[in-house]
């Protein structure tokens, strides 16, 4: 950056809204082009959103603490957004409750595969044991992943960032696997992006229906909650790989 420019960077670093219209302006403008592109999946808003700002961040040298500390109001409203989830599912009740069984083993599959399929790939390209442990919640939603690790004794940073990543592939990579599988259902179409995808598969599921979305906001809240369960067999994996 030039001199003047970096003086004014400066300046309005100290302006706490910052980074949270930053944020909002960058995303605006991914979203407008990903509508303009008739909602393309390889034109997810949230990664573009990610990439520019990252890049944003490393040419003007400003921290990651410096950022967040503007945008955390962001960070703050993916709880009353998670919570606000259950209004839709409210309206596909009857569905739900119909398929009670179909649900339970589809979610317990889901959160199995996904915690031991990481952790398996993960050692066999020889990560650490400190890898193996932040890894392996990286398809439950960012709160509950970095809350486990965190108490585990894992990195939650980079915990965040394979949650992220995982959400980002699912969303984008998800209709095609569910279209080559035949899979038509809204509701199934849904719950098996949340499952993969947490939250960020959650919008993208949305962008297909009503019912996929709610039954994709279950999976997600769901998953969290049996991850959550099943991580210290995960701890257990972990730690006999290492040895």
């Amino acid at each position: 950056m030039t001199a003047p420019l970096a003086d004014l960077w400066v300046y309005l670093q100290a302006t706490p809204l910052l980074f949270l219209t930053l944020t909002l302006l960058v995303y605006q403008g991914s979203n407008w082009i990903y509508r303009r592109a008739n909602v393309h999946p390889l034109l997810n808003p949230v990664a573009w959103s990610s990439v520019v700002l990252v890049a944003l961040l490393a040419w003007t040298g400003t921290p990651y603490e410096t950022y967040f500390g503007g945008a955390q109001f962001v960070h703050f409203l993916l709880g009353p957004a998670t919570v606000a989830l259950a209004v839709p599912l409210y309206a596909q009740w009857d569905k739900l409750r119909r398929a009670l069984l179909p649900i339970g083993a589809a979610l317990l599959a889901g959160a199995v595969t996904a915690l031991v399929s990481a952790v398996g790939l993960a050692w066999a390209l020889g990560a650490s044991e400190l890898t193996l442990l932040s890894i392996a919640p990286k398809s439950v939603t960012t709160p509950i992943a970095m809350g486990i690790v965190e108490r585990l004794g894992g990195l939650p940073s980079l915990t965040a960032v394979l949650v992220v990543t995982t959400g980002i592939i699912g969303a984008i990579g998800g209709k095609y696997v569910l279209d080559a599988l035949g899979v038509t259902d809204h509701g199934v179409r849904g719950f098996a992006l949340g499952t993969a995808a947490h939250g960020i598969g959650t919008a993208r599921a949305f962008q297909e229906s009503e019912e996929a979305g709610a039954f994709s906001g279950l999976a997600m809240g769901l998953c969290g909650l049996v991850t959550a369960v099943l991580f210290p067999l995960g701890v257990w994996l972990v730690r006999a790989l290492a040895s």
